[in-house]
């Protein structure tokens, strides 16, 4: 697979996740935080595995390691997110979330001792400004949920630095969705300590899980390990900083929401930054002809 190709399926990706935020809305309507994470990844664990069942029985045990690991840090991002929620507003945790576009090529320089280019901290910028200009209000308050979001944009970050790594040593089919089967079972067990687990009581809850199931979780999850394969982290992490711009549109199209004039220019800064990013990968290749495409 190209990089290009990758980079296209990660966008995929980033669409899906940027129509959760509707679908979670509705669900937790009918069903509590951790019911709603174990029913989200549970379900999209099982559909998964009836479908790759003879692949996934071949499944080795650096492959259930890693997927065990990046269970139960994704599980940890969603669950800081839906807390952080209670305590902070949309337009906060938006952005906050969204500081894994910082946090992510900050990591990486330190884990790998790299130099970060130009063209991608000008682009990293672009990003946090256009986010910025997306979701914060007039008014910046400090909330508790802050925090939590604060920690979620840490978690995903790692997430995406430790699968990046362990695509290229596992099987990354069985690794996408073995996370899956993880992240639900964690759900559920705290679903049982703290809460009392039930089903989704209207056809809008339902609507809700299967979406982001199969949709969000089950394809979303197990595309994004294989596409890592071919791309690196940090251009995966500034493509999934497109996710505000898509959770507007569908806030737009299916909400009606709209954007302020702002609004729409932090969406337009957001893609440019990615454009930028690009561009960097772009004359990367043109001077290297190294396989391991690792940002430097």
């Amino acid at each position: 697979m190209k990089s290009q190709k990758a980079d296209l399926l990660i966008l995929l990706v980033t669409i899906c996740w940027g129509s959760s935020y509707i679908f979670m809305k509705l669900g937790l309507n009918s069903i509590e935080e951790f019911n709603l994470i174990a029913l989200r990844f549970g379900l999209a664990f099982v559909v998964a595995a009836i479908i790759f069942f003879k692949r996934l029985r071949h499944t080795n045990s650096i492959t259930i390691k890693y997927g065990a690991l990046l269970g139960f840090v994704l599980f940890g991002v969603f669950t800081s997110i839906m807390f952080g929620l209670k305590t902070t507003t949309i337009s906060n945790a938006g952005f906050l979330v969204s500081l894994t576009v910082i946090f992510l090529p900050l990591i990486y320089v330190i884990v790998y001792k790299r130099k970060l280019q130009l063209s991608l901290i000008i682009g990293v910028c672009l990003a946090i400004l256009g986010i910025g200009l997306m979701t914060l209000n007039s008014k910046l308050s400090i909330h508790p949920g802050d925090f939590l979001c604060i920690l979620a944009a840490l978690l995903y970050a790692i997430h995406i630095l430790i699968t990046g790594y362990a695509a290229k040593v596992t099987d990354a089919l069985n690794l996408g969705i073995i996370q899956l089967g993880f992240a639900g079972g964690f759900g559920l067990i705290f679903s049982i300590i703290f809460e009392t687990p039930t089903y989704p009581n209207s056809s809008n809850g339902w609507i809700a899980v299967l979406a982001l199931s199969i949709v969000c979780s089950a394809f979303g999850f197990i595309v994004q390990p294989l596409a890592q394969k071919y791309t690196t982290p940090t251009r995966t992490g500034l493509i999934f900083a497109l996710e505000p711009v898509f959770a507007a549109l569908f806030g737009f199209l299916f909400a009606h929401e709209t954007l302020s004039l702002k609004g729409y220019f932090g969406a337009a800064l957001v893609l440019v930054g990615v454009v930028v990013s690009e561009w960097r990968g772009k004359r990367k290749k043109s001077l290297s002809t190294k396989n391991n495409r690792i940002l430097q």
